[in-house]
């Protein structure tokens, strides 16, 4: 219904103080509030009805109706009977940030203001869809025993055939319908994923519609209430959101849908947000426990202390687990070049869905892990079953490269290009004593990735024992000046002469000097290797039988 429908119908009593310009809104909606920020409870297009119990002077109207036109609102209506006229700041507020504001008579209660929208809203709408919402309403409200966003998605598929899946910012598939056609692939998901948080950073209005290959998608946001109940929905940095919030994918291209059926997967996005701040609500133990334990290992209690928490957590983290487990620390950071933003939060989020994939599958995925956040660094505290008695580091666990693999791509494109996201990967260890110096052992490795040039890197603890722990660390004129110094000349001379001379280099390394497994490597005669690497030495002024000369040009390969 329109905005201008509700003037025509006396029995309200409505009185236009301001917007008539703006009277042909769509009204999708009524709530009534005296609450100062009501924006977790608005999802656009209400008719908003106020006491103005929130109002105590006249600064308080414009920070008020600012938080609701940034909503979308579609009108606020205001109340006579408890100050009698609506107070001038209100009607200045409104018509500044142009939202339609009208009057209510002391007569007219609010409950048949809201009766009235709530039929004729309902009335516009087609009886399916309305069937719909409504049962999707039940099923999520009912808690667990309801199924979960899954029934949703399945009564989307047999209502409305429509296909649809939900998935974390880092591509992992969180819910899907059970019927209906094979699972969407990990490659679908990564790609989706990389879509929609690059068109979010980039400002574009959802649904995003995308085309992979001949199929066609509308991704839609999945919009989770802020932590601090001090910050508003409106008032929140794409950025803080971006990585964080899970998004609805529809196998269908949404450009040509009515209202009504945008306002439903609207509609179905917000039920999906109560079954996240369900899981998310969930994890509330686990980070407690994280963050006792990071305390008592920052602080320098004592392994007895650190180890009593530690057995409190296992149960936890993994029930009906007999020994203790061994542990890894994985530690993460988000940054942007506008370092104003607390990325603390962001990061434990983050990390949080990082860590699903290589530790378990289910409906409940995040019950292994416990994360804390300290400043603008998360640190997830990961328990490994024990595997044996004795602890030999063989452990598989966590490994950098892995979690590299399944986050780079669409993570790279929610961090545009303002943002990094770097992660450090500790080595199992199996007591209390050891996760102090896993922790820093954590730290350092997201050190050697933050020296890369990427904006997502990832480095695990066996990079703490190499040479690759000093190249990144090796200023950029310096390794450019070293490597050009000993490589250039091969280079120009493989381009003049068609050589390869930089092949037979790096196959000599790799063979530690043996003439004859590099020849047998290279498919080549010794004599031909041995010209070959005279050649080398005589452009270089090297001796590759000299130990010396040999690391640097390991190095100078490894740096170019």
């Amino acid at each position: 219904m329109r905005l201008r429908a509700l003037l025509d119908t006396d029995a309200l009593g409505l009185r236009l103080l301001g917007g008539e310009e703006e009277l042909d809104r769509t009204v999708r909606g009524v709530m009534t509030t005296d609450l100062r920020d009501p924006s977790r409870y608005l999802s656009g297009g209400e008719l908003v009805l106020t006491g103005l119990a929130w109002r105590r002077d006249a600064a308080d109207s414009d920070p008020f109706v600012r938080i609701l036109a940034q909503a979308g609102v579609a009108a606020l209506a205001a109340g006579e009977a408890e100050l009698g006229d609506v107070p001038d700041d209100l009607i200045v507020a409104c018509a500044r940030h142009r939202l339609p504001l009208f009057a209510v008579h002391e007569s007219v209660a609010f409950a048949t203001i809201t009766e009235h929208v709530v039929r004729q809203v309902s009335g516009e709408r087609a009886g399916d869809l309305a069937a719909v919402v409504d049962r999707h309403r039940r099923m999520m409200t009912s808690g667990p025993a309801g199924g979960g966003p899954d029934v949703v998605l399945d009564l989307l598929g047999s209502d409305l055939d429509l296909r649809a899946w939900v998935l974390s910012p880092t591509g992992r598939l969180i819910a899907g319908p059970k019927v209906g056609g094979p699972p969407l692939p990990p490659d679908t998901c990564a790609q989706l994923a990389a879509e929609h948080l690059s068109a979010t950073r980039t400002g574009r209005r959802a649904p995003h519609r995308v085309l992979l290959g001949t199929a066609p998608y509308s991704l839609f946001p999945v919009r989770t209430a802020p932590r601090s109940p001090q910050t508003s929905q409106a008032s929140r940095d794409v950025r803080e959101t971006v990585l964080a919030d899970w998004l609805l994918a529809v196998e269908a291209d949404a450009g040509d849908w009515p209202e009504e059926r945008l306002d439903l997967l609207h509609g179905v996005t917000q039920l999906i947000a109560v079954e996240r701040d369900r899981r998310d609500a969930a994890r509330t133990v686990r980070r407690r426990l994280a963050q006792e334990v990071l305390e008592l290992v920052q602080t320098g209690a004592a392994p007895a202390e650190i180890a009593a928490r530690l057995r409190v957590a296992a149960p936890v983290l993994l029930p009906g687990l007999g020994a203790a487990p061994h542990w890894q620390v994985v530690v993460a950071r988000v940054e942007w070049q506008d370092d104003a933003l607390q990325t603390g939060p962001t990061a434990q989020s983050l990390l949080e869905e990082i860590l699903v994939d290589p530790l378990t599958t289910g409906p409940e995925p995040s019950d292994r892990i416990a994360v804390a956040h300290t400043g603008d660094e998360a640190i997830a505290l990961v328990p490994l079953p024990a595997v044996s008695t004795e602890h030999d580091g063989s452990e598989q666990g966590v490994l950098a490269d892995t979690l590299l693999d399944a986050i780079r791509a669409p993570l790279t494109a929610g961090l545009n290009d303002d943002g990094r996201l770097t992660l450090g990967v500790s080595a199992a260890v199996h007591s209390a004593e050891g996760l102090r110096g896993a922790l820093e052992e954590a730290r350092h490795a997201r050190r050697v990735a933050a020296a890369r040039t990427s904006r997502v890197c990832a480095a695990g603890h066996q990079e703490l024992a190499s040479h690759v722990l000093l190249l990144p660390f090796v200023p950029d004129d310096v390794r450019r000046a070293f490597t050009a110094r000993l490589l250039d000349p091969l280079r120009e001379y493989d381009h003049r002469h068609r050589a390869e001379l930089i092949p037979t280099l790096e196959a000599f390394l790799d063979s530690d000097g043996s003439w004859t497994r590099c020849a047998s490597r290279l498919h080549l005669h010794v004599n031909t290797l041995r010209y070959r690497v005279g050649r080398i030495e005589q452009l270089t002024g090297r001796d590759l039988s000299r130990l010396e000369d040999k690391l640097d040009f390991f190095l100078a390969l490894r740096m170019s």
